[in-house]
């Protein structure tokens, strides 16, 4: 109650039936179709190869990183945007996913409402659960199923409120613990097997909550463990672990997760806390709906970037020659930064990855064929400074100041091409 009150858990009962049966086909649904992969994320200079498959599903438009490596997301369907899916059945299952992140959505407004509520009157005597239960009417009985989230209705005051919790996309995790080779045991606490070892989300908005939905393919052997008295953690059974931060001496948590249970870590508990999730023996989906901070991570960011780059290239009108506008320092290292962050954060991130996302929609391949053209344009334009920087008539002080950043910009680029043509 005192060193884990924001983490909330709910039970599958407690959640609306048909949209049980919706997610939970949508998981077989992705596995069945191979849209679930194995990430080559990077550690300290060295390349793994992630034990958890995922899939990114949110916002068209939207990435997200961790570990060096940006995932982008196969766009839900939304209002408003042309998407082709590969097939009807990638369709439905992403839209499930879109109404299991609309509801989770209102029970975190709802949970981060009661617990402001409950800590206003100080009330101490009741658990994180019970406490919760008033809030947890679902989301066919609030009356208003939106289309997206901009259509829930929260209170002026709770405005805070619905920004930390409207959830811009999911990364989609499954697992299957028989597949793998090596399982690391849980070192401090004595909780068995890791599936994922003790992290914090990386990437968020700050005190933004975090809404998972798990789902193990329990059978027979599973329910048959249950039933016996273990001490301990029943290990056929999968758990998510949390633990205070930097913090051995606090008694660390571990919760079972059956088939459709839910759990919200709310405020800033993923800072404060790190997280584990312990391996059960059956396959395990897991949905993780975030407020992934999308402040550099758009689409419409990085065409905007472009976009003010290009703005020093100009056409003349009779010859068509392209020139600079600007020599200035200030203008020639935006530009260069602007051209390594098109390169490296988004097309080698992209292509690095294969065609994989064309397992599901070809949505991407576009707005990838115009970030070629910008890149195109600032080669063009790397080019021209190199150009103007070997004509003797500009004033020595400023060209030494602008061949100083761009040095510096290219030879950064250097190093990142030869790190990409390793890997």
């Amino acid at each position: 109650q005192t060193k884990y009150s924001k983490l909330i858990f709910r039970k599958s009962d407690m959640v609306p039936e048909e949209l049980h049966q919706t997610v939970q086909e949508s998981f077989l649904t992705l596995r069945e179709h191979n849209c679930l992969f194995q990430d080559l994320v990077r550690i300290k200079g060295k390349d793994f190869l992630t034990p958890v498959s995922r899939i990114l599903i949110g916002n068209p438009g939207c990435t997200y990183k961790y570990l060096n490596t940006r995932l982008f997301t196969v766009p839900w369907p939304t209002e408003g945007y042309d998407i082709k899916y590969c097939s009807p059945q990638i369709h439905d299952a992403c839209k499930a996913l879109m109404r299991l992140n609309d509801y989770l959505h209102i029970e975190a407004v709802k949970a981060l409402q009661g617990q402001n509520l409950f800590e206003t009157k100080e009330i101490k005597d009741t658990t994180v659960i019970d406490r919760e239960q008033s809030f947890a009417t679902s989301l066919m009985e609030q009356g208003c199923v939106s289309k997206d989230q901009s259509s829930v209705c929260v209170p002026d005051g709770d405005r805070s409120l619905k920004n930390r919790t409207s959830y811009n996309l999911t990364l989609l995790n499954y697992m299957d613990p028989l597949q793998m080779l090596y399982l690391k045991q849980e070192p401090y606490f004595g909780m068995g097997n890791m599936a994922v070892s003790w992290h914090h989300d990386e990437n968020l908005v700050d005190r933004s909550a975090v809404a998972v939905y798990s789902y193990s393919c329990e059978d027979s052997a599973v329910e048959e463990s249950n039933e016996q008295e273990l001490k301990g953690r029943d290990p056929a059974v999968w758990h998510v672990g949390l633990k205070v931060a930097w913090d051995i001496e606090t008694p660390g948590l571990a919760i079972p997760l059956h088939q459709g249970d839910i759990y919200l870590m709310l405020d800033d508990l993923n800072m404060t806390h790190q997280h584990c999730v312990l391996a059960g023996l059956s396959p395990r989906f897991s949905s993780t709906h975030r407020v992934a901070d999308s402040s550099r991570g758009t689409l419409e960011y990085i065409l905007g970037r472009c976009e003010l780059a290009l703005q020093n290239l100009q056409t003349d009108s009779d010859s068509m020659a392209l020139s600079l506008k600007s020599l200035e320092a200030a203008v020639v290292k935006q530009v260069e930064e602007i051209h390594n962050e098109v390169e490296f954060e988004w097309l080698r991130q992209f292509w690095f990855q294969g065609k994989r996302y064309l397992k599901c929609t070809d949505w991407w391949l576009k707005p990838m064929a115009k970030l070629e053209e910008f890149w195109r344009k600032m080669e063009i334009m790397t080019s021209l400074v190199l150009s103007e920087l070997r004509k003797e008539q500009q004033i020595e002080e400023q060209r030494n100041e602008t061949i100083s950043c761009f040095l510096l910009l290219l030879k950064e680029r250097q190093r990142l091409r030869k790190e990409w043509t390793a890997r």
